[in-house]
């Protein structure tokens, strides 16, 4: 493996692993800490996947079973053979020969046939589309009635709508798509979980010796890749989508008005002049052409005028490895639009380590009682104002959302004509009913709920919702009638009394939370039509939670999914090799039994790694403690940890420990509830001053925004102590599966001990919880003589255990303690579950003499 830097031994065990299940065409969970091994894996992925060729199992010889057969009979078998193999690797050489030629047009620039092809067929679809509405608009009113409507009202009726039974809208793609169909080649897909870690991923993949040769280009959401600044200035991803999309429906438009003067003159849309085919056409060709990361995409975007987000797209057929965050992988949906195709492709998800909460979350979707009630009067506003415009086909679709939604808000206990806020709900509490269940007390199982999703998806109709909405329902929007006025007054009472219902209930709301709010009353039904979605899946995979609190608003409906590995199973039955890596992945367990095995995977096709850390034992000293300076033991169940005596003796150990470990050290506790009281506690006692003698004390902040600046601050205090010597440095106290436990580098002096109070178990009152518990227990078998249900909340508990503690030791040089303050760590199935590198140099100190003599040397 071709590689910069001199690799440690380690490091090589982990890329033959890796490039051996490629070859052999595996479904890989590879486990390596941070500062060890990833960065060279990805070199041996570079290796095995990113040939353009045969997949390596046609590649070989076949071994015909010719035993016991003469010795002319085998040498024909086998010449048949080499005669065979040699025309397959004629036919490969031939179609790579086409591919190099192709590659070297895109470098000299030259745009193939199909692109225009492309290029005219979208053009012809949009003017078809364009000419259904108009004739919609045309028919059933009269002459005038195009005059009726203000001129810019025509983009929110709905197009004339066939459903899949009967005839399709013919379309100029849909006659030869294999035509225009470019060639994938064989690549790599490669996800992480932030767009900053791809961007990481990228910057490597340039440092090393494939930098240069390699096919590389990175996808992004709009939100990061678009370059039209009126666009961006919306920042709510939703909202930048919808602007996206108009503008570029408003392209189309303009082009098949362009003979229309007086129709010109008339209307004035805004289009996006970066969405030119010809400069994205040559934004791919310089994409395929130089490895470039999202933000030199943008920037070369910027340069050429050109749309990164469908320029970058337009590159994934001939590129040779494909970096994408998570969610556009692991939905079908985004995959499919995006242009993804994993038929015998390599898929690595690095960062796996919560890829079961990352699909159960996508798949997942929450409305509230206030969205339904919203989408709901915003709907039937539109419904009458267009009702003489719209299309049978249209009013019946629409007359069945608006059953589903007021039959919604009557499973909550509410009236969808009636101002959801002012409504109390008479039995509070939460409910969870099957699917089948849910649909049936609804009343709406007679619905079929995958015509009404795809209706959604063609007819665009949240979009066309949200602009109706943005035209007429906020205070500031210029109605031109009296009579216009009367007609929607209602819609903007509603809205104005939803915003003054959310302005009592407390503090004003954040930039972002107004945000959010604003998306969610302008644009319920996109929220919506993600629960309709989910409501479609099969019965037993998921769970349907009806939240209801205080007033019909604050109630809520939720889809829970069980089963993520139905959405986990087409990804691994059309790809060559998956590989799920990342630094924690213990305990790994989860990841083989409900996720590859429920998905259908062979147990014979998955391969387990894991590694051992860089550092030399003795620049890691993990131990377990069981009990305190005053012989108290540690144990912090929900019964015992609020005990002053308990919280007492936590605080005794922390003095202790900041008198002799310099720098910083960070203190994770199981949840914000308790990290708060044990603080109260100590600010009474005079313990927390005591403490504040020998480090600064830092709490983590509950605002995502104020984490950058609480570091800062964390990490200036511990640089001024080491110069200054007044005081040893800095603890921060912060909160298992909080914004410091996952991504955060603690590495030399800002992590010189990792200190995890109690084990933070997840709450089994959870009623989500409590069903995943019992859907579990049904349908895994039991584990070492335990129930699935325990195994689960065990593996929730060491999943974040491990993840708080991989803060620290970040690289070879790095040395850091960790201790565990309580005794039920030394359980065997507990303590099987922390990282090998870590269990097998750990200590296990019953009193806290001995552990604080360890430390002390």
């Amino acid at each position: 493996f071709p590689f910069p830097y001199t690799p440690y031994r380690i490091q090589e065990q982990f890329m033959e692993a890796l490039y051996g299940a490629l070859e052999a065409g595996r479904v890989g969970i590879f486990e390596s800490p941070t500062g060890t091994v990833r960065r060279r894996g990805r070199a041996a992925a570079l290796g095995a996947g990113g040939r353009d060729g045969l997949p390596p199992q046609q590649a070989r010889l076949g071994s015909a079973d010719t035993a016991g057969q003469p010795d002319w009979v085998t040498a024909f078998v086998q010449k048949k053979e080499e005669r065979d193999m040699v025309d397959r690797l004629k036919e490969e050489q031939i179609r790579r020969k086409k591919r190099e030629d192709h590659l070297e047009k895109i470098r000299h620039n030259v745009h193939l046939k199909y692109a225009a092809k492309r290029k005219r067929c979208e053009e012809d679809e949009a003017k078809h589309l364009l000419q259904l509405s108009k004739e919609a608009l045309s028919q059933g009113a009269g002459e005038g009635a195009l005059d009726q409507l203000d001129h810019n009202e025509e983009e929110l009726i709905l197009a004339e709508y066939e459903s899949d039974d009967e005839k399709k809208v013919v379309s100029g793609l849909e006659e030869d798509d294999d035509d225009l169909e470019e060639e994938h080649v064989t690549k790599i897909y490669y996800c992480s979980r932030t767009h900053s870690q791809l961007s990481q991923f990228v910057r490597e993949v340039q440092k090393s010796p494939f930098g240069k040769d390699t096919r590389l280009v990175a996808l992004g959401s709009r939100q990061n890749l678009c370059v039209n600044e009126e666009v961006r200035r919306l920042s709510a991803l939703q909202l930048i989508n919808d602007r996206c999309m108009e503008m570029q429906k408003n392209k189309h438009e303009k082009k098949s008005n362009e003979e229309n003067e007086e129709k010109r003159r008339r209307v004035s849309r805004p289009v996006c002049p970066f969405y030119s085919y010809e400069q994205m056409q040559f934004l791919r060709d310089e994409v395929l052409v130089e490895v470039q990361d999202i933000e030199q995409l943008v920037s070369l975007g910027r340069k050429t005028k050109a749309c990164p987000y469908y320029g970058s797209r337009f590159a994934i057929p001939a590129a040779q490895l494909v970096v994408l965050p998570y969610q556009m992988l692991l939905h079908e949906p985004t995959r499919n639009a995006a242009g993804i195709k994993l038929k015998d492709q390599v898929v690595i998800i690095d960062e796996a380590h919560n890829l079961i909460d990352t699909i159960t979350c996508i798949h997942s979707a929450e409305v509230s009682g206030s969205q339904l009630c919203c989408a709901h009067s915003q709907l039937s506003q539109y419904m009458e104002r267009y009702r003489k415009r719209l299309k049978a086909k249209n009013l019946m679709y629409i007359k069945q959302i608006l059953y589903l939604l007021e039959q919604f808000v009557a499973m909550l206990g509410g009236n969808v004509n009636q101002n959801p806020g002012c409504q109390a709900v008479s039995q509070t509490g939460t409910v969870l009913k099957s699917i089948n269940d849910f649909l049936f007390q609804s009343q709406t199982d007679n619905i079929n709920l995958f015509k009404v999703q795809r209706y959604c998806e063609k007819s665009l109709i949240s979009r066309k919702l949200f602009g109706f909405v943005e035209r007429y329902g906020g205070p500031a929007s210029a109605v031109k009638t009296n009579k216009e006025n009367q007609k929607l007054s209602g819609l903007q009472n509603f809205l104005l009394t939803l915003q003054q219902a959310s302005d009592k209930e407390g503090t004003p709301p954040s930039p972002v939370e107004a945000e959010h709010d604003q998306l969610r009353t302008a644009s319920p039904l996109m929220q919506i039509e993600g629960f309709l979605s989910a409501l479609t899946n099969a019965n037993q995979d998921g769970r349907v939670i009806l939240n209801r609190q205080g007033t019909v608003g604050q109630s809520s409906l939720k889809f829970l999914l069980l089963n993520p590995a139905v959405h986990f199973a087409k990804v691994v039955e059309e790809c060559r090799a998956v590989i799920i890596a990342g630094g924690t992945m213990q305990p790994v367990a989860d990841f083989r039994e409900q996720l590859l095995c429920c998905a259908g995977v062979d147990p014979a096709r998955i391969v387990e790694f894991s590694c051992g850390h860089v550092i030399p034992p003795e620049n890691i000293l993990p131990i377990i403690l069981c009990s305190g300076p005053s012989n108290q033991q540690l144990e912090f169940t929900y019964q015992t940890r609020d005990l002053p005596q308990m919280m007492d003796e936590t605080g005794r150990i922390l003095c202790n420990l900041c008198n002799v470990i310099p720098g910083g050290v960070v203190c994770f506790f199981p949840s914000y509830e308790y990290e708060k009281q044990v603080y109260g506690h100590w600010e009474n006692s005079g313990l927390l001053s005591r403490l504040a003698t020998k480090k600064k004390i830092f709490q983590e902040p509950k605002k995502a925004n104020q984490v950058e600046q609480v570091l800062v601050e964390y990490a200036k205090c511990i640089q001024r102590c080491s110069q200054t010597g007044q005081m040893t440095g800095a603890l921060l106290l912060s909160v298992v599966g909080g914004k410091m436990s996952e991504g955060i580098n603690f590495s030399d002096d800002l992590g010189r001990c990792v200190i995890m109070v109690g084990m933070p178990y997840p709450n089994i009152r959870s009623p989500e919880l409590q069903e995943k518990m019992t859907w579990l227990d049904k349908t895994m078998p039991r584990a070492a003589g335990q129930a699935p249900s325990r195994v689960l909340i065990e593996n929730l508990c060491m999943k974040a255990v491990n993840q708080s503690i991989g803060r620290a030791i970040r690289h070879q040089k790095d040395f850091a303690s960790v201790l565990l303050l309580d005794h039920r760590y030394t359980r065997p199935s507990i303590f099987n579950k922390l990282p090998q590198w870590i269990r097998e140099r750990t200590q296990v100190k019953s009193a806290f003499g001995s552990a604080f003599a360890e430390l002390r040397k």
